[in-house]
């Protein structure tokens, strides 16, 4: 099964592969490169599936204003 290779590097996976790996939108894959030279996509499930930023998103507290930091480069008080 072929498909074309975008300017941006992009493929569209083909629908009966999508089917048989179950891929739905939004979903993360894997490429693993074969010692004989093959490519191997698998879908990505589980823990490693999370992205690793999703798990420090919001966890920083809130830090000083724009204000606060121009006074401070400045060195006011």
């Amino acid at each position: 099964m072929a498909t074309t290779v975008t300017s941006k590097g992009q493929v569209t996976i083909p629908k009966t592969v999508r089917d048989l790996l179950g891929i739905q939108p939004g979903n993360a894959v894997d490429f693993r490169m074969e010692a004989d030279g093959q490519v191997v996509l698998t879908k990505v499930t589980g823990a490693a599936a999370v992205d690793p930023i999703d798990k420090w998103r919001g966890s920083a507290a809130p830090g000083p204003s724009t204000d606060d930091i121009m006074a401070m480069s400045r060195g006011e008080p």
